[in-house]
């Protein structure tokens, strides 16, 4: 299993377009076809793809993966986790921020 940890930011962002590559190409699609499906242009994808977009979004990365067919993928990225008895207050109620007690 990798550690991501070890990696920056800009190599994480780099390794994850080469990864959209791989899915676009198994997709049969040309970067075009991402792009004017996603409403972006093809130097956009272009740059994901190549690690050259380090400030791409969460919202154009979301377009991207809904372009390729792939969104449903965000469930084994962050899946959504079960009820915990700790987010519940001493009322009852759903914790809405945590807070840390003064010392």
């Amino acid at each position: 299993m990798t550690d991501y940890y070890e990696y920056s930011i800009p190599e994480l962002v780099q390794m994850l377009g080469e990864r959209f590559k791989d899915y676009r190409m198994r997709s049969k699609m040309r970067q075009k076809d991402v792009a004017e499906r996603a409403g972006l242009t093809v130097s956009t994808v272009h740059k994901f793809e190549n690690g050259l977009a380090p400030n791409l979004s969460i919202s154009t990365f979301l377009l991207l993966m809904k372009a390729i067919g792939c969104i449903n993928a965000l469930d084994g990225l962050m899946p959504e986790l079960p009820e915990s008895p700790y987010m519940i207050d001493d009322k009852g109620k759903k914790v809405q921020r945590v807070r840390h007690k003064k010392s």
